[in-house]
């Protein structure tokens, strides 16, 4: 273990950017510190996370932890970086929505990302989980310094993993149909397992998005979107908006 509590630093050269090459602005969310379970510590500025830390109990089952930030709308993209080599049964990195669990029973070790339809999950050994089915989707991610990216595409409905700015591929489809808020995740079930928030970053509204979000300030209840002379698509869109 690096140092529990310390602030790392990227030191890779050049500047961060996205894989998407325009169009993208950088967004500054953090994990959550209103949600945590007893199994995960953050650092000062919630942009490193560890897991297990205890020197006694060590790992005691399955932890995670889940950003601040949640996505109903738009494309967003954000970068997970193993500080040590993962190991142990599960290290995952994902999304799902706030009913997913942030904890698995004492001493069970899984992969928690993924175990229903609230979370979908990739694992560090290179399998895709949600619902509790898995497949494999990549080779196994071993090393320290990978970086994990993540792109949410709510428009599209698509969740893809990147491993070191290249693609790996879609991993899920359907996601706008879940019509509940998505948050970034991660996982773990080893002692020491330490992450760190990379590059955090959101494709620039559309003209629709636009529209949709000065109709939604001004109404003064959602349900008065069924008034509006719109199309039943956009009445949707507009009751389920979240400014």
């Amino acid at each position: 273990m690096r140092g529990r509590g310390r602030q790392h630093t990227d030191t890779r050269a050049g500047p961060l950017m996205p894989p998407m090459p325009c169009g993208f602005v950088k967004k500054n969310w953090l994990w959550d510190a209103n949600d945590l379970c007893p199994a995960v510590e953050l650092s000062p500025d919630r942009s490193e996370v560890y897991f297990h830390t205890d020197p006694v109990s060590e790992s005691v089952g399955t932890a995670a932890v889940r950003g601040e930030a949640g996505f109903l709308q738009g494309e967003h993209f954000w970068e997970v970086e193993f500080l040590e080599p993962p190991s142990g049964l599960s290290v995952m990195v994902g999304v799902g929505t706030s009913r997913a669990a942030l904890s698995a029973g004492s001493f069970q070790y899984l992969n928690l990302l993924g175990r229903d339809a609230d979370s979908w999950g990739l694992c560090y050994k290179g399998r895709i989980w949600h619902s509790g089915s898995s497949s494999t989707y990549t080779e196994p991610l071993y090393e320290e310094g990978t970086l994990i990216g993540v792109h949410l595409d709510m428009g599209d409905g698509t969740l893809t993993f990147y491993k070191d700015r290249q693609s790996l591929g879609v991993a899920f489809t359907g996601l706008h149909k879940v019509q509940l808020p998505l948050f970034p995740m991660a996982s773990s079930t080893s002692p020491g397992t330490e992450l760190a928030l990379r590059l955090r970053c959101c494709a620039l509204p559309s003209l629709e998005e636009r529209c949709l979000s000065t109709l939604a300030r001004n109404l003064t209840r959602k349900d008065s979107a069924d008034l509006l002379p719109l199309p039943a698509v956009v009445k949707w869109k507009l009751k389920s908006w979240k400014n």
